[in-house]
């Protein structure tokens, strides 16, 4: 049956990289937590990384330079931002660049389910999460 995805958690929260691991887990994924984007981009699971679940705000690198960065590095990897403060530009920008999901922190399992569904080709629903 092959390997689980690996799903990566960048955020500056320690409970908040915390708890998206375990649910991880308990959805049979792979889960790696970063503690900035700066760590993640340094690693070396770029490549084995299936998605990116990622803060918007953080200290350093931000969840857009991430996005940014990435997108430049040659390899495609889906990203869905959490955020504790929405802002309808920001999301705007996110979801034209590419993002998956732009959830708003405390995040809906279930969306954010869908969104990682989404990023490994697994879609069965298509309406898009915190949608208005």
């Amino acid at each position: 049956m092959g390997t689980s995805p690996v799903i990566s958690i960048v955020d500056d929260d320690d409970s908040v990289r915390e708890a998206m691991c375990g649910l991880m887990r308990s959805m049979g994924f792979s889960a790696k937590d970063f503690a900035s984007a700066e760590e993640f981009l340094a690693s070396d699971r770029l490549c084995e990384t299936s998605c990116v679940i990622a803060d918007v705000q953080m200290p350093g690198i931000g969840g857009l330079e991430l996005q940014k960065r990435l997108g430049t590095t040659g390899i495609a990897i889906p990203i869905v931002f959490i955020t504790a403060y929405p802002d309808a530009r920001i999301r705007a920008i996110a979801l034209q660049a590419g993002a998956l999901g732009f959830l708003t922190k405390p995040v809906c399992e279930g969306d954010l389910l869908t969104c990682i569904h989404r990023a490994l080709g697994r879609e069965d629903r298509t309406a898009m999460p915190d949608d208005p």
